[in-house]
């Protein structure tokens, strides 16, 4: 049996002020909004610590989201830049997969059951259901613009042991016992999270530990080690890939994925080293920045700090089909994408228009938005998933190309502002 969280008890004599202070605070800062009715004590709670059984709830199960027209420019088939080369027979399997909590909702209820009907579809029948389904909409930049920016990541392998050693001294952590979510957009440190992270501090409710902090010890996360791993420059990757496999000393394989994070903004380490002289723009992928990390031990601990932000993890059950994204469902290897969802259903199916890494090779195709990431942000913005391994990890570290995008949304789709 656990002990009473006193943590806890005095938060709860902290939260009908703290409300009422942000309302202040959030009028003062923004005299030209309206202001929002107070918020509720009832929607500050702990975060308690994820299951590896019980993956976080889906988001696609939410009621449907409307779009912003300003973002969409509605097209036709013939728009999209080699639409007849692509095979969207090959996205198939994670569209059903996004069905899966898709169908929950009214608006994607008869693609759905419709998909579910063709099962093994060829390459015809796939872009015949595609066709009749759903209308393209190309995704636009706020100023009208159609350019943006696609990325990748990948899954990689670590090695690890569940117990600590010499070797494997590196810890892989769950979500800490103290780690509250503040479901507060004015707190939060990213305008399109509603939900902060903080810590009690005496009588104060202050943003959790950042990564320095976290690194010297200063966080009570003792006990909350799911794994141990023996390089720290893969486990700083392992954070911003989001998941991972885990080669256990054991013989055994350990897949983990995010958890939660720490609340801080996510700070970019290559942009550093650019701007240090220490790396060539050309060389700033993640290969150069671990060939960086080798040949310059005594600066590695100062330049990793610099990333303030933090991810915890959990253990994930066996048996996946990959990584789980923030839909809920594994995702598919160059077949998923992560997505701003403010501008991209998760689970809708989007046809990306780029390139292959470091060449004018057009990759144009169906994909699934399954997955989002704190770096993914705008309409026309792509992370694109390479699967597991060093040959995916080589492609998703080399991947900066332009992109253009459209979401296929289903007949009915709520969009403000214009008729779908």
């Amino acid at each position: 049996m656990h002990k009473p969280d006193f943590n806890k008890l005095r938060l709860r004599t902290l939260l009908t002020a703290l409300a009422g202070t942000v309302a202040l605070l959030a009028c003062r800062a923004t005299p030209e909004k309206p202001v929002e009715p107070p918020v509720p004590a009832a929607v500050i709670a702990p975060t308690p610590a994820p299951s590896p059984a019980q993956p976080e709830p889906p988001v696609a199960t939410q009621p449907t989201a409307p779009l912003a027209a300003s973002h969409l420019r509605r097209g036709a088939w013939t728009d999209l830049p080699g639409w007849r080369d692509d095979d969207p027979a090959a996205a198939w399997g994670a569209l059903l997969i996004s069905c899966g909590t898709l169908k929950a909702q009214e608006v994607w209820r008869s693609v759905c059951t419709a998909a579910a009907t063709l099962q093994r579809p060829n390459r015809e029948q796939a872009r015949r259901f595609f066709e009749t389904q759903f209308t393209p909409h190309q995704l636009l930049q706020p100023d009208g613009g159609s350019e943006g920016l696609a990325t990748g990541y990948y899954e990689p392998l670590l090695r690890g042991s569940r117990t600590p050693s010499a070797r494997y001294r590196y810890p892989v952590y769950g979500v800490p016992d103290d780690l509250l979510t503040l479901d507060l957009p004015a707190f939060s440190a990213e305008p399109r999270d509603a939900r902060a992270r903080a810590r009690i501090d005496g009588k104060r409710v202050v943003p959790y530990f950042d990564r320095m902090q976290i690194e010297a010890g200063a966080a009570p996360l003792r006990g909350r080690e799911i794994a141990w791993v023996d390089d720290p420059v893969e486990l700083f990757f392992l954070q911003i890939q989001g998941s991972g496999r885990l080669d256990l000393e054991n013989g055994s394989v350990m897949r983990v994925g995010y958890a939660d994070h720490n609340g801080h903004p996510y700070r970019s380490i290559g942009r550093l080293l650019i701007d240090r002289g220490e790396l060539t723009p050309d060389r700033a992928s993640m290969q150069g920045i671990k060939a960086w990390a080798q040949q310059n031990p005594d600066k590695l601990r100062a330049v990793l700090d610099y990333n303030p932000r933090y991810v915890f993890f959990r253990e994930l059950p066996p048996g996946l089909g990959g990584p789980l994204g923030a839909q809920g469902v594994p995702l598919t290897t160059r077949r998923s994408i992560a997505v701003d969802p403010r501008f991209v259903p998760l689970g809708a199916p989007v046809f990306l228009a780029t390139t292959w890494p470091l060449s004018a090779k057009p990759l144009n195709q169906v994909m699934l938005a399954q997955d989002t990431g704190s770096a993914i942000r705008g309409a026309v913005r792509a992370d694109f998933f390479w699967g597991y391994g060093d040959d995916a990890g080589r492609e998703a570290g080399r991947m900066k190309q332009s992109l253009r995008m459209w979401v296929l949304l289903p007949a009915g789709y709520p969009v403000n502002g214009a008729a779908n």
